[in-house]
């Protein structure tokens, strides 16, 4: 039960209370002079503060002063930093990813996605389609291009200014499979703009409402203020500073040593825990051991789950078997459970995403069919171990596959060797055309493991 606030009773003479009162005054406008400090989200240079000051607030002040150029400045390196000290702009592009930096106020006319950025230099025009992975062009047709003129050019009039940056970012692509809005999206989304600490506004293009449903809480832990929908929007907003495009650094990655520098996926999927209100944050806190099993009911299905699930009841584990898209698509109540999971089981797919939302300590473990081996371990398995999660890799043989029957013997070159399928019709083979059978006796073993690596989970 919470306790009723002191309040300040006075029981002293008139004379003691006229030598307080100054010092009261004086404690308030300290106060309000710090809640008027908070107001400000960034300062180009900041004044002294006195000694004393600085050793009742120390390192907040400190925080709360660094200049968004300094911010800006973090996300790109070596010549682009250069660049945009400079000129006011650059953009960072490798393999995967691009994204644009201004450090200088622009104005984004939502009309025609259009940002424009002052200068005393001619007219320089660079177009990026902002989503994080670049190298699939089918992907990016579906992602709206915004054009971006540098230079002594005719600004708009400002309809709307903001005291904080913008950051411009798609919701197409892959938008309806959580593995690629969680890699695509949601995870650059972090990387790029957690270091503004939510005093960012977000500009989705390509608005899709159903991603704002899904991934609300997340987002609303990455800005304070209300998504900009271009689309419904129209208008003019200038901004002190932007970033168009997202910082991507891998599969399911966070590398600390990349721009903007220092996250890691620890920390994202601490964030996730919180914007999310999920109750575990380590798997000693589960006091039944738990496993989910991912039930697909397409292709990649497990032909004996019944047995399975009976052998996991047997080794004293509570077993949720998983299968309905409703529970699947609510990705607040499918979070939710899996916290709740020690262990977590499921055949190669976008499903095994949900590690994410596994608590530290727990065990991830895939099913892995024959030909995905490769797309096995590079987007679940080598995630789950940066993530603080055990992964176990359950390897089927040739006789658990139902490819055994298509192609007739275990060493046929299609099951020993699935590189010598064109990639298209091993797209259709390995993925599309394969189910398995699990031997329940060399599983067991698997998960005689899994119980071993939750009981005794280090903290």
């Amino acid at each position: 039960m919470e306790k009723e606030p002191r309040k300040l009773v006075f029981r002293a003479t008139p004379w003691i209370f006229l030598l307080v009162l100054p010092l009261l005054y004086i404690d308030i406008l300290w106060g309000n002079n710090i809640q008027f400090e908070q107001r400000f989200h960034y300062t180009s240079s900041s004044p002294p503060i006195s000694s004393t000051r600085k050793a009742i607030i120390r390192e907040p002040v400190e925080e709360k002063h660094e200049s968004l150029d300094s911010l800006l400045s973090r996300l790109v390196k070596g010549e682009d930093q250069e660049k945009l000290k400079a000129t006011g702009f650059a953009c960072n592009s490798e393999v995967y990813s691009i994204h644009c930096v201004s450090n200088r106020p622009v104005r984004v006319d939502t009309r025609t996605m259009t940002v424009t950025i002052a200068s005393n230099q001619s007219v320089r025009e660079t177009v990026i389609r902002p989503y994080a992975r670049q190298e699939d062009e089918v992907l990016l047709k579906r992602v709206t291009p915004v054009k971006i003129l540098q230079g002594n050019t005719t600004l708009p009039v400002c309809q709307y200014n903001h005291e904080f940056p913008a950051v411009i970012f798609s919701s197409s692509g892959f938008v309806g499979n959580v593995f690629h809005e969680i890699n695509e999206i949601l995870i650059p989304l972090f990387i790029t703009t957690r270091l503004f600490k939510s005093r960012v506004a977000f500009i989705l293009e390509d608005y899709n409402p159903s991603f704002l449903r899904k991934y609300g809480k997340a987002l609303s832990g990455l800005t304070s203020y209300e998504i900009i929908n271009p689309s419904a929007n129209q208008s003019v907003h200038c901004f002190p500073g932007a970033v168009v495009g997202l910082k991507f650094h891998g599969h399911l990655a966070l590398n600390s040593s990349d721009i903007p520098g220092g996250l890691s996926m620890r920390e994202f999927r601490k964030f996730l825990r919180e914007s999310m209100n999920l109750k575990y944050s380590h798997v000693s806190q589960i006091k039944t051991p738990t496993v989910m099993l991912l039930s697909r009911r397409s292709t990649r299905r497990i032909l004996n789950e019944d047995e399975l699930v009976a052998m996991m009841e047997e080794l004293g584990f509570r077993v949720l078997v998983v299968a309905r898209a409703k529970v699947i698509s609510n990705l607040n109540l499918f979070a939710s459970l899996i916290n709740s999971c020690s262990v977590f089981v499921g055949a190669h797919g976008a499903g095994l995403t949900n590690e994410l939302f596994l608590p530290d300590g727990a065990v991830m473990v895939q099913v892995d069919l024959i030909g995905l081996e490769w797309a096995a371990a590079t987007y679940y398995g080598n995630p789950a171990r940066a993530m603080g999660v055990h992964y176990l890799r359950y390897k089927i043989e040739p006789e658990e596959s139902s490819l055994l029957k298509v192609f007739g013997r275990r060493d046929h070159t299609y099951i020993t060797d699935p590189r010598a399928l064109p990639v298209q019709a091993g797209k259709e083979v390995y993925l599309n055309g394969q189910n398995a059978r699990i031997n329940i006796t060399r599983f067991r073993e698997t998960m005689v493991e899994a119980m071993s690596l939750v009981r005794y989970s280090p903290l």
